[in-house]
C-alpha cells in the first residue's frame, strides 16, 4: 500500500525532507517547552523556598532581639543590680533571685545560671552547681571581649551536667552605678526553640533538607527528608558562610551538588539557617509532562505524515511534469511551452512559465538597451556641448583686449572663467582630480565675487594628499551656485561659502555650507530622498527644472558612476545650510573609477 502511494522520486525525497524537518522541529520544540516548564518549576520552587528560608531566618533575628530584650531587662532588675554591689544579698534575697530567673519572659528555658561578681551563684532550686562547677565548665570564656552584647553559643551542657549539645545565651550583668566586676548570666534553651523557627513553615521534611549551623560552622540541628545526604562541597560552602561578616540572606538558590541552596546569616549570633531543595524535588512533576508531551508528539507525527503522503501524490505529479519541460529546455527555443489541468495554483505557475519562455529574450534585449541608453542619455545631457578651440581664441582675444585697455576686473574675471571651462570640459573626461573639481568651484566664485561685489567670502578646506585624488567632475560647483542664489537672496554682504573635502573610513567626504537662509525643511526631506528612488523616475520629483533639478542632475551621475553606495544629504540649520556627498572610493592614488 506504501509503495502505491509513493511512486516518485520527488515525492520520496518530499516526505524524507518533510519526515526529518518534522523529527528535527518536534525534538527542539520539546527540548523548549521541557526547559521552558523545567525553568518555571524550578523558578516556582526555589522562590517557594527561599522566601522560606528568609523568613525563618528573619524570626531568627526576632528571637534574638528577643533574648537580648529579655537579658537586659534581667540586668536592670534591683536585686540583680543590688547582688553587684560590695555589701551583697541577703541568704532571703538569694533566694527571691534565684527564683527570680525562673519567670523571665523567654519561653524555652531549660535551666539558668547566674553567677554575681562575688562568685554567688543563683540556679534552679534543685540544681546544686558550686562556683568551681562553673569555673570547670569554661561557660566564662564564651563571652569574649564582648562588654554587654547577648552571646548565642552552641556547645556541649558541661556546667549543667548531662554533656548533650544544646544552644544557650549569655552575657555580661554589669553593675549600672558603679565600676565593680561583671556578674555573668547564661540560659540553656531547649531544643523547641530553635526548632520552632523551621516547624512553623508547615512540614517540609519530606522534600527538603534544613539546618541550623553556629558561628563555628558546626551544624546544630538538621532536618533532612529519607534518604538524604548533605554532600560535603554544600558542607563546605556552608562552613565558608560562618566565616564570613555579612548578614541577612548570604546566598540566594546557589546551585551546588545534590540541589540548590540558600542560607540566612544572623547578624549578632553569626548563626546560620539553610534550606537545600534536592534535584528530587525539582525534577518531581516532570516525568508526567515528559509523558503527555511524547504521547501529543507521537500523534502528531502520525497525522503529519498519513496528510503528506496524500498531499505529495496531488502535487508532485504535475511538478513533475514542470520538471520534465523544463529539463528538456535548451535555452534557445523559446516557444517550448506546457499544459497543466489541475484547477490548482499549479495552473497558473505553468501560464506564467509559458509567458515566460515568450518574453524572457525580449525583456532581457529591452532592459539592456534601456540600461545603456539611460547611462548614455544622462552623462550627455549634464555636460554642454561647447566647442573648446573656438570658445578659448575668443576668450584669448577678449583677455587681450581688456588687458591694452587696463581693464583689470574684465582681465579677472575672463581669466576666471577661462579656468572654469577649461576644467569642466577637461578634454571630454568625466573624472578629474580633487584639486582641478576646487580649482573649477574656485574659479566659479571667483567670476561670482566679481558680479556681486561683498557679497560673500568663501574658504576650502583639503589637505594635499587629497588633492590627488580622482572624482567625477562638476559636483561641487551646482552646490556652491545654489548656496550663491537661494542662500543669499536676502542679503547684500556677509555671506560665507565653507568647502571641506576630508577622508573618513576609506570613503571621500565633501562638504558645502552657507550662512545664508535656512532651505526649507520640505525641500531638504524632498532632495534627500531621492536616494530611494529608480534613477529613470528621479527627475519626476522636480519636473519643473527650477527647483532642485540641478541636484537631481549631480545625483544622477554620482549614482550612475558610483552605484548606488552614495550618500547625498542636505542638513537644515540654525544659521545656513550644509550638503554632504560621501562617495565610495577606496583611497588609492590615481584611481579612475
Amino acid at each position: 500500500m506504501m509503495r502505491k502511494w509513493i511512486n516518485s522520486g520527488i515525492q520520496k525525497k518530499y516526505l524524507k525532507y518533510m519526515v526529518a524537518l518534522l523529527m528535527l522541529a518536534l525534538f527542539l520544540s520539546s527540548i523548549g517547552v521541557w526547559a521552558y516548564v523545567h525553568k518555571n518549576m524550578t523558578a516556582v520552587i526555589v522562590d517557594k523556598y527561599e522566601f522560606m528560608n528568609e523568613k525563618m531566618g528573619i524570626s531568627m533575628d526576632n528571637l534574638y532581639k528577643k533574648t537580648d530584650e529579655v537579658t537586659a531587662e534581667c540586668i536592670i532588675d534591683d536585686d540583680v543590680q543590688k547582688s553587684l554591689k560590695t555589701k551583697g544579698l541577703e541568704e532571703v534575697e538569694k533566694s527571691a533571685l534565684s527564683k527570680y530567673f525562673a519567670y523571665i519572659d523567654l519561653d524555652h528555658v531549660s535551666e539558668y545560671c547566674y553567677v554575681d561578681n562575688k562568685k554567688n551563684v543563683y540556679t534552679k532550686s534543685y540544681s546544686k552547681i558550686s562556683y568551681e562547677d562553673f569555673e570547670k565548665s569554661g561557660f566564662a570564656e564564651k563571652l569574649g571581649d564582648e562588654y554587654a552584647k547577648t552571646q548565642w553559643f552552641w556547645a556541649k551542657d558541661e556546667l549543667f551536667g548531662n554533656g548533650e549539645e544544646a544552644l544557650f545565651i549569655g552575657r555580661y550583668v554589669r553593675s549600672m552605678d558603679y565600676s565593680h566586676e561583671p556578674g555573668m548570666l547564661f540560659l540553656k534553651m531547649d531544643d523547641s526553640f530553635l526548632a520552632e523557627l523551621v516547624e512553623e513553615e508547615g512540614n517540609f521534611r519530606e522534600e527538603i533538607a534544613a539546618g541550623i549551623v553556629d558561628a563555628q560552622g558546626h551544624i546544630c540541628m538538621i532536618w533532612y527528608p529519607e534518604n538524604f545526604q548533605l554532600d560535603k562541597q554544600a558542607k563546605k560552602t556552608i562552613k565558608e558562610l560562618a566565616d564570613s561578616t555579612s548578614s541577612g540572606m548570604v546566598l540566594n538558590a546557589e546551585n551546588v551538588k545534590g540541589g540548590i541552596l540558600s542560607v540566612y546569616r544572623q547578624k549578632e549570633s553569626g548563626m546560620l539557617i539553610y534550606t537545600l531543595v534536592p534535584d528530587e524535588v525539582l525534577s518531581k512533576g516532570m516525568n508526567q509532562i515528559l509523558m503527555v508531551m511524547l504521547g501529543i508528539y507521537l500523534f502528531v507525527v502520525i497525522v503529519a505524515v498519513g496528510a503528506s503522503i496524500y498531499l505529495s501524490r496531488i502535487f508532485t505529479r504535475p511538478i513533475q511534469k514542470i520538471s520534465e519541460a523544463m529539463t528538456g529546455f535548451d535555452g534557445q527555443d523559446f516557444s517550448h511551452t506546457i499544459e497543466l489541468h489541475t484547477n490548482t495554483e499549479l495552473d497558473q505557475i505553468g501560464h506564467s512559465y509559458n509567458e515566460m519562455l515568450k518574453n524572457i529574450e525580449r525583456l532581457l534585449e529591452e532592459i539592456k538597451n534601456q540600461q545603456k541608453e539611460l547611462r548614455t542619455s544622462e552623462l550627455n545631457m549634464l555636460i554642454s556641448q561647447i566647442n573648446p578651440h573656438f570658445l578659448y581664441n575668443t576668450l584669448d582675444t577678449i583677455y587681450m583686449l581688456a588687458r591694452i585697455n587696463g581693464e583689470e576686473t574684465t582681465m579677472k574675471m575672463i581669466q576666471a572663467l577661462s579656468k572654469y571651462l577649461r576644467l569642466s570640459l577637461s578634454k571630454g573626461k568625466d573624472i578629474v582630480t580633487i584639486g582641478d573639481e576646487l580649482e573649477n568651484v574656485r574659479s566659479y566664485m571667483e567670476i561670482q565675487q566679481i558680479r556681486n561685489e561683498n557679497l560673500f567670502q568663501y574658504e576650502i578646506d583639503c589637505p594635499e594628499e587629497l588633492k590627488k585624488r580622482w572624482v567625477l567632475k562638476l559636483i561641487l560647483q551646482p552646490l556652491v551656485e545654489n548656496s550663491i542664489k537661494y542662500g543669499f537672496c536676502d542679503i547684500f554682504e556677509g555671506g560665507l561659502i565653507w568647502i571641506s573635502v576630508r577622508e573618513e573610513d576609506g570613503k571621500l567626504v565633501f562638504t558645502v555650507f552657507n550662512n545664508g537662509t535656512p532651505m526649507d525643511q520640505k525641500m531638504a526631506d524632498r532632495i534627500n530622498a531621492l536616494g530611494t528612488y529608480p534613477i529613470a523616475e528621479m527627475k519626476e520629483c522636480f519636473p519643473d527644472k527650477q527647483h532642485g533639478y540641478g541636484i537631481v542632475n549631480i545625483i544622477t551621475r554620482l549614482r550612475l558612476k558610483y552605484g548606488e553606495d552614495v550618500v547625498f544629504a542636505y542638513e537644515v540649520q540654525e544659521e545656513g545650510t550644509k550638503c554632504v556627498v560621501q562617495l565610495p572610493v577606496d583611497g588609492t592614488e590615481n584611481d579612475e573609477l
